[in-house]
């Protein structure tokens, strides 16, 4: 029995079915009556979802044959999940859909609510076809991965859905209602919901009992969140079962979830319960549970071969139940179809599966690098600095301010909290779109008081707290940024990054790549962090683990160490996302938000004045500090570029040499070219890098003198510890300090 195909004996188990049919046949109805009495659908609507769900299992069918010719790359199908098909049929084209792997039945039917756009026939098989081949002109990823998504049809790309997209789906019901309440034209109709589908297994993951929280939370408050969860239960996860019940025991009676069950194996049954679940989400505008009862046959995967670990008697229990079995029944008992139509559908839609593949197989796959990476990371230069520079809004900022004598750059030099707090109050006033949310970001102000004035300035609609989630604050982020608004979540601290840093890796920053650059998610997250606070909290408030934002694809990271450099990077990032959509890092020093002085008590050395409106950072751009010196220079950021400067003084007094300090301000992407300059010029070389000894940025700095041959000359880190932070006093053991730059020098002036 291990050697036998089990797809083949579903495909066979249809067929069979069909033929050795012999029940009664009622009078053929109408296509607008009652497929069956009693059914909410009727018999057009079901012969088209029937359609549907014959188009998605022969794709199934299809796959599992040509993977093994390596004309199909992607064998995780959508066999037993076919009554997905009636959550697209109850929604509309235009509702954003965040769909679970098995959704190849929701996408056939959703297709037939846009027949065609721009001249462009939109064909559900073929498009399904190039993408498991994975073609460089599949419509939805380029070629890059196999996704579920359409541009014109508003579904947006998933790769592997085990729960990462519910917190966006979330944020993007959400940003419907915050979009109207700030008069922001949305690209969607203002009552359109959200759609996110996904396993019952999923339903456990952390990920998606926070999204389940923060929507009950939300509705809790009276605040609309119309986002319909589809659990679509097959009561087993690869091949971990679910408990029997599970899912409505724990979903049923949860308070400000709406809970409603449908039979998605039988579509006469169920469609009309997916109807008024879809129905009740858009009318009373709150998150709604929809519990979809599936069944999965043919395993996990093409390499799922069940009959290894699971019974023969439990498998024909399992393919007994095949939802296009009832669907046969449901067509030959209503009289709308022949076992000799159903047949030839059914034959007819393989051959087009398979013509269609063989099609795909021919078209064009990526080649290059280049084209691979080319819509991770859009960058336009001369646009991007353009919308930098843009001062357009004079009057929308000197109201803003209180007046033109009231303009930042007319007041005396400042720290960089008051100079990041004057950027945010010119981005709001330049960008009505723009949103700024966190933890008590609102009233309060932040933490440190960074977003003082903000929500007295701009109101609750703009300004506001969320829930203790950072998972949430960046699904919120990606659900905003969908819509066409500008967001600009807070993380607290960089600690708690990371326990939702998958917000932005697997989802906010692969959606361009994923969706071939046909959806963004243009946003600057405000990170406080790094080390060097005295007197306060240890790891979780002390952390200079950065190296988890350096290892995302696509993602920019900007860290100013000063005032004036903070407003002109906030310009640019948030010109970044506005031209060209990227995801974008702003890490703030806290240990330098309120710092005044640079070398000794009262010297004011460490605050600047504010930069017009027209002035602003270029990506990768360095800020050096006596450029003219050669004999040593020191490469650093953040925190470390006041420590350097002091140290570079106290260099220069004991070796007698001028030493360049480079601030590198962008940790991502870093400027090698920049930094082989440098090198180039100068003598002797310093990296002092406030991570981690084994994961910090000196890695990257150090390798980009070393690849420019530049890597003789001598050289010397300064770098954290490979620890946890501790507190107090004991921070500063384990982070670089001034008289282990000049210690370092030391080291240099033994080999030189």
């Amino acid at each position: 029995m291990k050697g036998v195909n089990r797809a083949e004996i579903c495909d066979v188990n249809f067929q069979e079915f069909v033929r050795d049919w012999n029940g009664g046949v009622d009078a053929k109805p109408s296509p607008h009556e009652a497929i069956l009495d009693g059914s909410a659908l009727d018999a057009q609507g079901f012969r088209e979802l029937f359609e549907s769900q014959l188009i998605s299992r022969h794709l199934d069918l299809m796959a599992r044959v040509l993977r093994v010719q390596n004309k199909v790359f992607y064998t995780i199908g959508s066999s037993g999940h076919e009554g997905n098909a009636m959550v697209a049929r109850a929604t509309r084209h235009t509702d954003p859909a965040f769909l679970h792997y098995r959704s190849g039945a929701f996408m056939a039917e959703r297709f037939r609510k846009l027949p065609g756009t721009d001249g462009r026939k939109l064909d559900p098989i073929m498009d399904s076809a190039l993408s498991f081949a994975a073609s460089k002109d599949d419509p939805a990823s380029g070629g890059r991965h196999k996704v579920w998504g359409s541009k014109p049809l508003w579904v947006l790309p998933q790769t592997s859905t085990i729960a990462s997209h519910l917190p966006k789906a979330f944020g993007t019901a959400v940003a419907i209602e915050q979009g109207r309440r700030i008069g922001h034209a949305l690209p969607i109709p203002n009552d359109s919901i959200a759609i996110c589908s996904f396993g019952d297994a999923s339903s456990n993951h952390a990920t998606a009992q926070t999204a389940f929280n923060a929507a009950a939370w939300t509705a809790y408050q009276k605040l609309p969140a119309p986002v319909l969860f589809v659990c679509e239960d097959n009561g087993i996860g690869i091949s971990v079962k679910t408990p029997t019940d599970w899912i409505s025991r724990n979903f049923r009676d949860r308070a400000d979830l709406d809970y409603f069950f449908a039979d998605g194996l039988d579509l006469s049954a169920g469609y009309g319960d997916v109807q008024a679940a879809v129905e009740h989400c858009r009318r009373t505008r709150r998150p709604t549970f929809l519990h979809l009862r599936t069944t999965r046959i043919m395993g996990h995967a093409g390499t799922d071969f069940e009959i290894e670990w699971r019974s023969i008697e439990e498998l024909c229990a399992v393919e007994a139940s095949d939802p296009l079995l009832r669907s046969a029944a449901i067509a030959l008992e209503s009289g709308l179809m022949s076992k000799d139509e159903i047949l030839a559908l059914y034959e007819d839609t393989r051959r087009k599966c398979f013509a269609a593949a063989e099609d795909a197989d021919r078209r064009p796959r990526l080649t290059t690098l280049e084209d691979v990476m080319a819509p991770l990371a859009p960058f336009t230069p001369a646009a991007v600095q353009a919308e930098a520079t843009r001062a357009d809004y004079a009057d929308k900022r000197a109201a803003v301010f209180g007046g033109e004598a009231k303009l930042p750059e007319r007041q005396a030099p400042r720290h960089l909290a008051i100079q990041i707090n004057n950027a945010l109050h010119e981005l709001f006033a330049k960008y009505p779109e723009t949103l700024l949310f966190g933890e008590d970001v609102a009233q309060k102000g932040g933490v440190y008081t960074v977003t003082k004035g903000l929500h007295k300035a701009f109101g609750n609609r703009r300004v506001f707290n969320t829930l203790l989630d950072e998972t949430v604050i960046l699904g919120l982020a990606q659900g905003y940024a969908n819509l066409g608004m500008l967001p600009v979540p807070e993380i607290q601290y960089l600690a708690y990054l990371h326990n939702a840093i998958d917000q932005i890796r697997g989802e906010a920053a692969s959606l361009q790549f994923f969706s071939n650059d046909q959806y963004r998610n243009p946003m600057v997250v405000r990170i406080a962090g790094l080390g060097y606070q005295r007197g306060f909290g240890g790891h979780f408030h002390n952390d200079n683990s950065i190296t988890a934002l350096r290892d995302i694809p696509g993602l920019v990271v900007g860290c100013p160490s000063r005032g004036d450099d903070a407003a002109m990077m906030l310009r640019t990032l948030a010109a970044l996302a506005k031209v060209d959509g990227r995801v974008c890092a702003f890490l703030e020093p806290i240990a330098l938000y309120m710092a005044k002085d640079l070398y000794e008590a009262g010297d004011g050395g460490w605050l600047t004045s504010y930069p017009p409106p027209d002035q602003a950072l270029v990506l990768g751009e360095e800020r050096v500090y006596a450029p003219e010196a050669t004999d040593c220079v020191i490469f650093s950021f953040g925190n470390g570029i006041p420590m350097s400067l002091r140290a570079a003084r106290a260099i220069e007094a004991q070796y007698g040499w001028k030493v360049r300090v480079v601030d590198l301000r962008w940790l991502v992407p870093l400027n090698d070219a920049a930094i082989a300059k440098h090198a180039a010029q100068c003598k002797r070389i310093l990296v002092v890098d406030e991570g981690r000894h084994s994961a910090g940025v000196g890695e990257g700095v150090i390798t980009a003198i070393t690849e420019a041959g530049h890597g003789g000359k001598p050289l010397q880190r300064v770098v954290g510890a490979d620890t946890f932070t501790p507190l107090a006093g004991a921070a500063f053991l384990v982070i670089p300090s001034d008289e282990e730059i000049v210690a370092a020098a030391g080291m240099l002036a033994k080999r030189s």
